[in-house]
């Protein structure tokens, strides 16, 4: 038989949508939650192979979780529903929420973390137990739900999607959802989850682009609408190029850290872990400050040849380059230390 872990009172949902909860074999797990914040409870809860969760608002249709179970018993360990590819009836959703809110959340969410999913903020879905319960979730609140995908993702289980109706509330009241304030918190938390697109990504387009600029500020003239750029523009260069590589070397530390104290899994973050060995970060970054000091001694030696006269704009920016790459290059060495530390500070291996 079935067996229904009952967190939050669900008994107006099955009788009003007169859902069925056959078949089910006897080794199959029904567990039903009103919000996310006591999933966990239901989950420790429950002793079956598969649980569907669902908000027991009456919006969701517990007819449908026969199809959640055909995924499961088919290979899959988590299995969303679909409003998008079911069934919205008119006022289930605001407008804000399915042209807006909900599509650009799951975007960001599949661009992340690469899960290809439709609706990422489903209130009914299904999953293994055991696989779920593997992956150490850590959220309470409603992040739980999108940790659980993002957490599937990194771990390569199989996530698969089956359609899914949507009815307007049920409980005669307002929602307690609050679009800005949760869409926020959402977005904060995959934020928090990504180092890679919170840090790295913009540091290593910003890095990018500033040490392109400084470089061409010092070696051309450069001419936009008419207008020739000066000076602003070089020292610009450099300060997009220093604060990229700052943001980029946080997205090192911060992947290290999600890896190291098993938060979330990276693959490239472990073989990068794993082959990191501090005299390369030192050789690396000793090299570009060297040729930043290279280029500024060149400057110097004109200067002292001139009795210490005006630079001219163009000496200028070749000085900016070469402070840039200055900073660049003891910002890759002292982060290679900071790594380093941070490494054998988890793993105990300090030679």
């Amino acid at each position: 038989m079935t067996e229904a872990v009952i967190v939050e009172a669900v008994r107006t949902a099955i009788g009003r949508r007169g859902g069925k909860l056959s078949p089910v074999r006897p080794d199959d797990l029904l567990a039903l939650t009103l919000r996310e914040v006591v999933n966990r409870a239901g989950i420790d809860a429950a002793r079956g192979r598969y649980v569907v969760i669902a908000d027991a608002d009456d919006s969701y249709d517990f007819g449908d979780i026969p199809a959640f179970l055909a995924q499961l018993r088919a290979g899959a360990h988590l299995v969303m529903g679909s409003r998008f590819r079911g069934t919205i009836h008119p006022g289930a959703m605001p407008h804000l929420h399915r042209f807006l809110g909900n599509p650009v959340l799951t975007w960001i969410l599949n661009l992340f973390f690469g899960t290809g999913i439709s609706d990422a903020h489903c209130g009914m879905r299904g999953f293994s137990r055991d696989a779920i319960r593997a992956l150490s979730l850590r959220s309470s609140g409603m992040e739980f739900a999108s940790e659980m995908i993002i957490r599937a993702a990194q771990e390569k289980l199989s996530v698969r999607e089956v359609p899914t109706s949507l009815r307007p509330d049920g409980r005669g009241r307002r929602p307690h959802l609050r679009t800005w304030r949760d869409g926020w918190r959402h977005l904060r938390f995959m934020l928090l989850f990504s180092p890679l697109w919170l840090f790295l990504v913009p540091g290593s387009i910003i890095s990018a682009a500033g040490l392109v600029l400084a470089t061409v500020m010092a070696f051309a003239t450069v001419t936009v609408f008419g207008h020739q750029l000066n000076t602003h523009f070089a020292l610009l260069g450099s300060s997009l190029a220093i604060v990229g590589v700052q943001l980029s070397m946080l997205g090192l530390f911060a992947k290290a850290v999600f890896v190291l104290d098993g938060v979330g899994k990276s693959s490239g973050a472990e073989r990068l872990l794993e082959g990191l060995r501090l005299e390369t970060g030192i050789v690396a970054g000793a090299s570009i400050f060297l040729g930043g000091v290279t280029v500024d001694a060149r400057i110097l030696a004109g200067w002292i040849a001139t009795h210490g006269g005006a630079l001219d704009a163009k000496a200028t920016h070749l000085a900016i380059l070469g402070g840039t790459l200055c900073a660049v290059g003891l910002e890759i060495v002292f982060s290679s230390f900071f790594l380093s530390i941070l490494k054998a500070s988890r793993t105990g291996r300090w030679v």
